[in-house]
């Protein structure tokens, strides 16, 4: 698959996508940088904006087999995961797999379920693969999650480990609707008769697995590396953060920086490529100090002072005519892409 393919499979995709869900172009977009970029992602809003539609349509749309976990304080991890059974007939035990085991998992109101239960992820979401009782079953592939949470100040939440943070590529914001989105909600929920919109397949499960192949084709010219690890670098140095991106952060902003070249159907990253994925890659892996915090600092404010720090490399930009030509994202832009909006 060549790249005016592959972004034209993309656009496609997103087109079905968001005749269903109403959202922001660029959250869908980033949703599918996410999965092109073979990582998980975390949708992080208010209850009733749409995150279940969005993490079903794109199953849809992919044509993979989807799974739903709805995470509770009692969900155990062997509810997830699976687990032997004695079957009486054979007298032996049994693998029975869990929901874990889909292309596309969805981890609904993953924080509502207490730590342990969410480290059942790690292994699913690290490596593929799931382990009980020292047996190791591997994961369809592709295979990730689209997990979603509340806001943390909500009554009856958990904040996610560090490590299950650092293992999404991306954790994102809806948002609320525009006015003309809204009213499009009440049309369709006034005709109570006619169908909701539904998402009809795009492509294949073969096809998925083509498109998340073509970034690791991506060209990416040395001094983007560089500008690459300098932000990861940057963010550890900050007076107002405890603990920084960790080389695998630094990592997923490269993929997610090829992944977005892809959807705009490149051969190469450009600058503002990395600039506009760097916020919902980057804000969520930040620990703030305890004084920080006090004093009300943001992540994605860390980001953007990163980013003013960090020079910006000349790099040659081939093919101006593309469509991905939209300018350095501002802050006010990232609404939908940030990873800390609430």
């Amino acid at each position: 698959m060549d790249y005016d393919e592959a972004g034209a499979t993309c656009q496609r995709i997103l087109d079905a996508v968001g005749e269903a869900v109403i959202a922001d172009e660029r959250f869908l977009e980033s949703v599918l940088t996410g999965v092109l970029a073979q990582g998980h992602v975390l949708l992080e809003d208010v209850p009733g904006t749409g995150k279940t539609l969005t993490a079903r349509s794109f199953a849809s749309a992919l044509n993979l087999s989807f799974s739903r976990i709805q995470f509770t304080p009692d969900l155990l991890p062997s509810d997830i995961t699976g687990s032997n059974v004695y079957n009486e007939g054979t007298g032996e035990f049994e693998f029975v797999p869990g929901p874990v085991f889909s292309n596309l998992l969805l981890a609904d109101e993953i924080n509502r379920a207490p730590p342990k239960t969410q480290a059942a992820l790690l292994e699913a979401m690290g490596e593929g693969q799931v382990t009980v009782d020292g047996e190791t079953t591997e994961l369809p592939s592709p295979f990730f999650v689209i997990a979603t949470q509340n806001p943390i100040e909500q009554e009856g939440t958990f904040g996610l480990p560090e490590a299950q943070r650092d293992r999404f590529v991306f954790k994102l914001a809806m948002g609320y609707p525009e006015f003309d989105d809204e009213r499009t909600l009440i049309d369709r929920r006034a005709d109570r008769t006619s169908q909701s919109p539904s998402v009809e397949p795009v492509v294949d499960r073969e096809t998925v697995a083509e498109l998340q192949s073509v970034p690791e084709t991506v060209s990416v010219d040395g001094k983007l590396r560089d500008y690459v690890v300098e932000l990861g670098r940057a963010t550890r140095e900050d007076d107002r953060v405890e603990v920084g991106v960790s080389p695998r952060g630094v990592q997923r902003l490269f993929d997610a920086a090829r992944a977005a070249a892809v959807i705009d159907g490149r051969a190469y990253v450009v600058p503002d490529d990395v600039r506009r994925v760097v916020y919902p890659t980057f804000a969520h892996r930040l620990v703030l100090t305890t004084e920080a915090s006090v004093r009300g600092a943001d992540p994605a404010t860390v980001v953007e002072d990163v980013l003013d720090r960090v020079a910006v490399p000349a790099v040659e930009q081939r093919g101006a005519g593309d469509r991905s030509a939209r300018g350095s994202p501002e802050r006010g832009d990232q609404q939908n892409e940030r990873g800390d909006d609430r």
